[in-house]
């Protein structure tokens, strides 16, 4: 297959390393040319346009079997997520209509339910959030959703949750740093997937996903904040965080929600079979790389139960 991945980043290098390993033809399309160099070792070869301005996409080529689009704001406010996830799908609709690929799979993220009573949501619970960044995502969705109904783009939306893996993990971090805080009783869900699982889901969605249909892109276990720190001490032998209370309005200017997602839909449609199928396997995973990069010292019993935990 020739495929093109729009936003060759934290996700995509990784996911068309892969699908260069699997003997695809994979493209990746960057804003500039200044990790060129990685992109080529990689096998991918180079693309420069700006998704959100329609005429640099014109010089592209086209052609193209499957297309990812996994670009990242990199944070910002809604103006930022309008341009990138609601005016940049759209230009790439318009762009690919004269030749439209086989698959279009496009990340966007749990963060459209905007639940906030621990309740368990799949693909079907409604979508309204309260932060202002969420709403753009939903309307994004709606975008390509009807794209997929008037058969213009073979569109699949994977609504991805907390990605964590190497160098990435906001939690561990902070708790690594001693900077980690226990939120109120630390009830709230945590929702979240292991970016190699995610790979494996974007690809499954490439290969056996339906246009037109949303999978909850999670793992097996939401857990909560407070079990989730429970874990982290216990496997170091370290102190829990402190508790620190914050009220129900900044939650909600953050667009903190408190909801269980879940995978039903992905695993049973597309067979998806997760290497990390909970927080404790992909973060004893991570534990276990930051001590073989001198990152981490783990005390031998502790790595002996890490290395347990994993095979």
């Amino acid at each position: 297959m020739r495929v093109l991945i729009v936003g060759c980043g934290y996700v995509g290098l990784p996911l068309g390393t892969e699908l260069v390993k699997q003997g695809h033809e994979v493209l990746g399309l960057r804003r500039s040319a200044s990790t060129d160099e990685e992109l080529k070792m990689a096998g991918i070869t180079p693309l420069y346009a700006d998704i959100t301005l329609s005429d640099t996409l014109a010089a592209l080529p086209t052609g193209f079997d499957w297309v990812v689009n996994c670009a990242a704001s990199g944070g910002g406010g809604a103006e930022d997520y309008r341009r990138l996830y609601l005016t940049g799908n759209r230009n790439l609709i318009e762009w690919l209509a004269a030749s439209p690929p086989k698959k279009f799979v496009y990340t966007s993220s749990t963060g459209v339910y905007g639940q906030n009573d621990g309740s368990l949501v799949k693909e079907t619970s409604p979508t309204d959030p309260e932060s202002e960044t969420a709403r753009v995502l939903v309307e994004a969705e709606k975008v390509l959703l009807e794209a997929a109904r008037q058969k213009k783009l073979p569109a699949v939306i994977l609504r991805v949750a907390g990605i964590y893996g190497p160098e990435r993990g906001h939690l561990l971090k902070q708790y690594l740093k001693n900077e980690a805080r226990i939120e109120s009783k630390g009830e709230r869900a945590l929702n979240m997937i292991h970016r190699d699982d995610l790979i494996g889901v974007i690809i499954a969605a490439l290969k056996s996903g339906r246009p037109g249909e949303i999978y909850n892109a999670v793992d097996d276990e939401p857990v909560s904040q407070r079990r989730f720190f429970e874990w982290l001490a216990g496997t170091l032998d370290k102190a829990m965080p402190p508790t620190a209370t914050e009220d129900a309005g900044m939650n909600r200017k953050r667009g903190v929600t408190n909801k269980k997602v879940s995978n039903r839909k992905l695993k049973m449609e597309l067979g998806y079979q997760f290497k990390y199928p909970n927080f404790r396997k992909g973060y004893t995973a991570e534990l276990m790389r930051l001590e073989a990069a001198g990152e981490l010292d783990i005390e031998p019993k502790i790595r002996e139960n890490a290395s347990r935990r994993l095979g």
